[in-house]
């Protein structure tokens, strides 16, 4: 009988009269069958072939075994599954589920060309790093060079794209967040707000597309470079959609001046929040004393909503209109304001609650961004190198919108977000054998979601090839 050698073993608590062991040495079995949804998304979008092409190559073709769009897809499907680290692909290239994902003619890695590549058809933490690495300098070791405005117009050319027809009306979402900073990194600033060393990343939203994501440091006000990113983002969806109505939304820290007349001579509407002060309080104190009296009877919250025109002492250029709530909690007065373009035939309370607080959905498709894609991961040393990292993140969440956008409708999943899509629909164990002619994957039996894995699949390959 052969023995087994025990130092790769894992005794767990037996079973009862059987003892319980665990081993790795289960042989081609991935734990990301579900990714090949990625794949046929990919197929109908050519997401990342797009994104590919905003690259520039200097590397000797004739002497490379991974084009940049097999690295590209490699370091964005590896985020979407949940592999942030560049160190984790050192193990992951050994599976060749990745190369099927990545278009290696041989996922095995058969046919790599140095023995000690040999069984790894995917590219190491090493290659994926001078890829990110490119972004800073170019040089004898890293030749592949991205065009950041090549990458900043496809974003909003798949946003177009993704619509059959032009919308009568859009909402862009504006918003910052903090992206710790956890070394001595280029542009390390300390944010008294949020009280540590951060970048301050900007994003742009429409709905649950993302538009723009550009990374900043945090020595600066939240809407600074905001108008820049409008102007480029409006100029494309302008040309293409000449009469749809255009809509800015953000919190008070996106309330000025500048980007309110921007707006007004532009035609483009926009709601704002705006900061309490003295004078908008005075505006509504008879609001507030109804409020509470109708608290006090009631034990509720009240609000009552008052509708005025307003204009700073100094900063504004003109008077506008402002939206006034006085609230009563249990806590105490909630006053809270905006300020808006959009005219009568839009009621203080629609405003307010309508539209105003629908931008809180925004802020979770941020949270779903930097907790679940690792949008936050921007850990080298250069901020250019961290932006395309803050890319590669946005990719990742543009390529699961897509998923959800194209196939998810109508399910259960309709609504997940990317970490839910993440342990339902990817993480499935699948034995995996390649033959001459076939990739075989042999699923676990006791997978619960099969039928809706194949009824997604099956909404996919109704989608036609992307050619």
């Amino acid at each position: 009988m052969e023995t087994e050698c025990k130092s790769n073993q894992l005794k767990l608590h037996p079973l009862y009269s059987r003892d319980v062991i665990a081993k790795f040495n289960g042989g081609n079995i991935t734990s990301d069958s579900g990714a090949f949804l990625l794949r046929e998304v990919e197929k109908r979008t050519h997401i990342l072939k797009r994104l590919s092409s905003c690259f520039a190559d200097y590397r000797n073709q004739k002497f490379i075994e991974h084009t940049v769009e097999a690295l590209i897809t490699q370091r964005v499907f590896g985020i979407a599954m949940g592999y942030e680290d560049l160190n984790d692909h050192d193990t992951l290239r050994q599976d060749p589920f990745l190369g099927v994902l990545c278009e290696k003619k041989d996922p095995t890695g058969s046919d790599r060309c140095m023995n000690r590549d040999k069984g790894k058809a995917s590219a190491g933490k090493s290659t994926l790093n001078r890829l990110e690495l490119g972004a800073v300098t170019i040089n004898r070791y890293k030749k592949i060079a991205p065009d950041m405005e090549a990458i900043d117009a496809l974003l909003v050319d798949l946003f177009i794209e993704s619509h059959a027809r032009a919308p009568e009306e859009i909402v862009f979402d504006l918003d910052a967040t903090d992206d710790p900073i956890h070394g001595n990194q280029e542009g390390r600033f300390f944010h008294g707000y949020y009280g540590h060393y951060c970048y301050l990343p900007l994003y742009i939203f429409c709905g649950e597309q993302l538009l723009c994501a550009r990374l900043r440091t945090a020595d600066r006000d939240a809407s600074d470079g905001v108008l820049t990113e409008l102007e480029r983002t409006l100029k494309k969806i302008r040309a293409a959609w000449p009469k749809t109505h255009i809509i800015i939304r953000g919190d008070s820290g996106f309330c000025r001046n500048e980007i309110m007349d921007w707006c007004e001579a532009n035609g483009v509407d926009y709601v704002l929040g705006l900061a309490k002060n003295k004078r908008l309080q005075t505006e509504i104190i008879e609001e507030m004393a109804a409020a509470k009296i109708r608290h006090e009877a009631t034990g509720l919250a009240a609000r009552i909503f008052k509708d005025f025109r307003y204009q700073t002492l100094k900063s504004w250029s003109q008077e506008r209109r402002v939206v006034g709530k006085a609230e009563y909690l249990n806590g105490g007065e909630n006053p809270r304001f905006i300020v808006t373009s959009l005219g009568s035939e839009y009621s203080g309370v629609d405003l307010y609650e309508t539209c105003y607080c629908a931008r809180g959905e925004m802020e979770n498709r941020i949270k779903e961004q930097q907790l679940y894609l690792f949008a936050d991961r921007t850990s080298t040393h250069g901020m250019a190198s961290n932006q395309l990292r803050l890319y590669f993140s946005s990719f990742a969440y543009v390529i699961m919108e897509a998923l959800r956008r194209l196939a998810l409708h109508g399910t259960e999943m309709a609504k997940a977000q990317c970490s839910t899509i993440r342990l339902k629909l990817f993480k499935i164990g699948a034995q995996i054998r390649v033959s001459v002619r076939k990739v075989w994957l042999s699923i676990s039996e006791s997978y619960p979601l099969a039928d809706l894995l194949n009824q997604i699949l099956r909404r996919l390959q109704q989608i036609p090839l992307r050619v």
